[in-house]
């Protein structure tokens, strides 16, 4: 792609997902059966005890930079989004919670992130590595604002590594997931994209390559519920 094919498509998704916000977290649970919620748990329980600043990327309505808080409440939480909508659900959440004085918000793109070099001890994202329309560059920049031995923590969707699960979930992603999305968000492009951007993501074996390739070493995943989501863990050279 150009650099403008690029900028339009991150433009086009930006808006989608900003058009999608009042409904995310509703759609969210309905549509993983609340599976969802564990998974981000899951993934906070990978941060180090001892991280005394981290950062929520694409961090959507606020969930992760939540759980954290709760897990690790002594630690300092940057959450960052390409969508202002998103973000500003995020804040309802976070003043209602009572965690605003250890959460902040800023608006940003994974691609160009407003940090200095070495800034975080984890980068914690859920379900916007996928989205990310430059996805090297987001991993260097993820690995740029992390200090050495920084941990970099990425879930998103997988296809399932068994043909008959496989089978099963693509009848769901591609049928009722849509129609389910479509009908309660009234935005139906966003929930074809869902499972074409699941596709097009890359095997687990490469993503790992890809991480490795910017200065990650090791890099381990971990699959979740049958290999529908998959938890990705590198650490910064």
């Amino acid at each position: 792609m150009t650099g403008h094919q690029d900028a339009e498509q991150t433009h086009r998704i930006r808006s989608m997902f900003s058009a999608i916000a009042p409904t995310y977290d509703l759609l969210n649970r309905i549509l993983s059966l609340g599976v969802d919620v564990r998974w981000r748990r899951t993934l906070v329980t990978h941060v180090p005890p001892n991280a005394g600043q981290v950062l929520d990327l694409a961090c959507g309505t606020g969930d992760v930079a939540l759980e954290i808080a709760a897990a690790r409440p002594g630690c300092a939480i940057q959450g960052a989004d390409f969508s202002l909508p998103m973000l500003v659900r995020a804040r309802s959440k976070i003043r209602a919670e009572g965690r605003a004085p250890l959460i902040s918000l800023q608006n940003a793109s994974a691609e160009d992130l407003p940090y200095r070099d070495a800034s975080f001890d984890a980068v914690a994202m859920a379900f916007g590595i996928r989205n990310v329309v430059r996805r090297d560059r987001a991993l260097g920049e993820i690995r740029r604002v992390l200090r050495p031995g920084g941990v970099a923590l990425i879930l998103d969707f997988s296809l399932p590594r068994n043909a008959a699960v496989r089978l099963g979930y693509g009848f769901y992603f591609h049928r009722l997931l849509p129609l389910l999305g479509g009908l309660i968000s009234g935005n139906f492009q966003a929930y074809r994209y869902l499972p074409r951007s699941v596709e097009g993501f890359p095997p687990r074996h490469e993503f790992v390559r890809q991480m490795e390739a910017q200065g990650f070493s090791p890099v381990a995943c971990e699959d979740f519920t049958l290999g529908i989501a998959t938890l990705y863990e590198g650490v910064r050279v």
